[in-house]
C-alpha cells in the first residue's frame, strides 16, 4: 500500500515532529514562511510515502493528511 501526504502549510508551525516521526524520512522543514511566519514542513520526497499516518499522528496542529492507494493504483 502507498501513501500519499498533504501539508496545510498554514496551520503548520514546523515543529519538526512528523520529521522525526516519518519512518520513510520524506519530510523536512520548508524554506518558504506562511502568513504566520513559520516555515511549514514540506514533502521532500513524496513518493517514499508509505501511508503509516506516524507523522499525522504526533501532529499537535493537526496539519498533516495521509491517504493511501493500492499500488496498483499508483502504476
Amino acid at each position: 500500500m502507498a501513501g500519499m501526504i498533504k501539508v496545510n502549510a498554514e496551520i503548520c508551525k514546523g515543529c519538526g515532529l512528523c520529521i522525526d516521526a516519518c519512518p520513510q524520512e520524506i519530510l523536512a522543514i520548508g524554506d518558504q514562511a506562511n502568513a504566520r511566519g513559520y516555515f511549514p514542513v514540506k514533502a521532500v520526497q513524496p513518493e517514499k510515502c508509505a501511508g503509516c499516518s506516524f507523522c499525522a499522528l504526533i501532529c499537535p496542529d493537526m496539519a498533516l493528511e495521509i491517504y493511501r492507494r493500492e499500488e496498483e493504483q499508483v502504476r
